[in-house]
């Protein structure tokens, strides 16, 4: 049946494009898919219930009952920093990839018209990097409130911008392409030219940027959440939980170290899939070339 062998080839084509990637990608996939799955199945991984403070059981250290030890408050850490990947990942995403939609959106159309919109957007870009980005996120949060609501708010109002830049430089060089002439030739709308064929041509610097932005938006919002601008306890977020272990670090350094570790590992994880995915993409465009 036409269907069965659908079904059938597309997991064997998945194997085989797997099997193309370097060792970092693999490795930072693989990282990141444990972290996910994680957070996923927190209530099934975390023993504990991470909000449950438990006063017969404070500061515990790392044991075979606690993997993590106990807070202040006598909470599981290991449970709080599993339930920290669903608030980090699901925040860090958002802020990460909704900005490069429509960045890279933006760019494309002011490259590709150029003229009035493009000046009006290299303006803006200019404005924009001026100031200092956290100074910006800083300044919002502050006027509207801590909470995640205002992180969004703050960071889709900012973190366009480079993905626009990047879209924009991208679009100017494949404006001139001979496959792009041909589309306006045949009569193409600009709207399928622009969103068709350019840009899968200039989404990868993009999507290996957003890479590296995920890692710093993850910096990010545990350095808020630090400040108290961030996600706000008891939520288990894990620059919260930093924050809270700063006062006990010398004498129960678990407390604030393991989520940090946590903060280590994802970045390190994403890191490594980004710098895969530029070679994976250069070895792609050599090959096109």
């Amino acid at each position: 049946m036409p269907g069965e062998a659908i079904l059938t080839a597309a997991p064997a084509a998945l194997w085989r494009e797997i099997g193309r990637w370097s060792m970092t990608l693999k490795i930072g996939s693989l990282m990141l898919l444990v972290i996910v799955l994680a957070g996923i199945f927190a209530p099934v991984v975390a023993p504990y219930d991470p909000y449950f403070q438990d006063y017969d059981k404070l500061l515990l250290p790392p044991s075979a009952s606690h993997l993590f030890g106990t807070d202040q408050l006598g909470r599981d850490l290991f449970s709080r920093v599993i339930y920290g990947i669903r608030i980090d990942m699901t925040v860090g995403f958002i802020i990460t990839f909704v900005p490069m939609i429509y960045g890279v959106a933006i760019g494309a159309l002011a490259g590709y018209y150029g003229g009035v919109l493009d000046g009006v957007l290299m303006r803006l870009l200019d404005t924009a990097i001026a100031f200092p980005f956290l100074v910006l996120i800083i300044v919002v949060i502050a006027i509207l409130g801590p909470g995640v609501q205002s992180i969004y708010i703050a960071v889709f109002l900012v973190a366009w911008t480079m993905y626009a830049r990047l879209a924009r430089a991208e679009m100017l060089v494949e404006r001139s392409k001979d496959y792009m002439l041909a589309a306006e030739t045949l009569g193409y709308p600009a709207s399928r030219i622009i969103f068709r064929h350019a840009l899968p041509n200039i989404i990868g610097s993009s999507v290996v940027f957003s890479m590296a932005d995920f890692v710093l938006n993850i910096l990010l919002l545990s350095g808020l959440s630090f400040l108290g601008l961030g996600i706000q306890p008891p939520e288990p977020e894990w620059g919260s939980m930093v924050a809270e272990g700063r006062d006990f670090i010398f004498d129960n350094w678990w407390i604030c170290t393991l989520p940090g570790l946590a903060i280590v590992i994802a970045g390190t994880a994403l890191s490594l899939i980004g710098d895969g995915l530029a070679r994976r993409l250069g070895q792609s465009h050599q090959a096109i070339l």
